[in-house]
């Protein structure tokens, strides 16, 4: 991989929220693991305000906003209500996914067939006329990054689960295959002026990989392995052991 920058940690803390509220009780706080992630080197934080408030609730906003120095990422699904809670919040970037209420977690990009023209009225529009740049979760399909592009979107976040998929099932094959969908998407991404930012399902196992297949990443979300790998090795010493990672690949490219 050629570049001359590393690509952006951001640390999704969804799944702080979700301990949380397995109790109840405040405890554990997502604004303050957002503070120490930063601390430790990230970048920034991406949090997704789901319909059901399965995890992140709109009483985090305000501390969220409050906490990131860096950039803020706000996931969330092209709803009205959804539109003016981002609207309100300012964050750095709005990034558009599919939200389906009996997934456990993201399955798939937008159908950006289907729905592009309700995301540029319903939210695209409104959005960038508040200030606020857009990004689309979509899969490393050429058709569609053309359509994200037409959109006018500033970027695209590009789906990496199913890579990640093959990987944990040890399919090299598929994985190359995987990859090489991804590192293509990225480059016809950035070739149309698009900011190239990845995410799901990438760990400390499968990242070097796709660091090394993958060009023009501008930033990559991470967050249930993070949050997972920190319960055993400590939230900060993960946000760094990732960096190392990252850093190591870049510099080494």
């Amino acid at each position: 991989m050629t570049m001359n920058t590393r690509p952006k940690l951001l640390v999704n803390i969804d799944h702080v929220a979700t301990l949380r509220n397995a109790r109840g009780e405040g405890f554990p706080d997502p604004a303050r693991a957002a503070g120490i992630c930063e601390a430790a080197g990230a970048d920034g934080i991406v949090f997704h305000l789901r319909s059901d408030r399965r995890h992140i609730r709109d009483e985090d906003l305000p501390a969220l906003k409050a906490m990131v120095k860096g950039t803020l990422d706000f996931e969330m699904a092209a709803t009205q209500e959804m539109v003016g809670l981002c609207i309100d919040l300012k964050p750095s970037l709005c990034t558009l996914v599919p939200e389906g209420r009996e997934e456990l977690t993201t399955e798939g990009g937008l159908d950006l067939p289907a729905v592009a023209e309700e995301l540029t009225t319903l939210a695209i529009t409104p959005l960038q006329s508040s200030g606020i740049p857009v990004s689309l979760f979509v899969d490393p399909v050429p058709a569609h990054i053309d359509m994200a592009a037409a959109l006018g979107v500033e970027a695209v976040e590009l789906h990496t689960g199913t890579f990640a998929n093959a990987w944990m099932q040890g399919d090299s094959d598929q994985v190359k295959y995987e990859v090489g969908r991804i590192a293509d998407a990225a480059e016809l991404a950035h070739q149309k002026g698009l900011l190239v930012n990845a995410g799901h399902g990438l760990n400390l196992d499968n990242l070097h990989a796709f660091l090394s297949a993958v060009s023009h990443l501008h930033e990559i979300s991470i967050g249930h392995a993070l949050i997972s790998d920190a319960l055993f090795l400590g939230l900060s010493t993960t946000v760094k052991a990732y960096l190392a990672l990252i850093h190591g690949q870049t510099e080494g490219a």
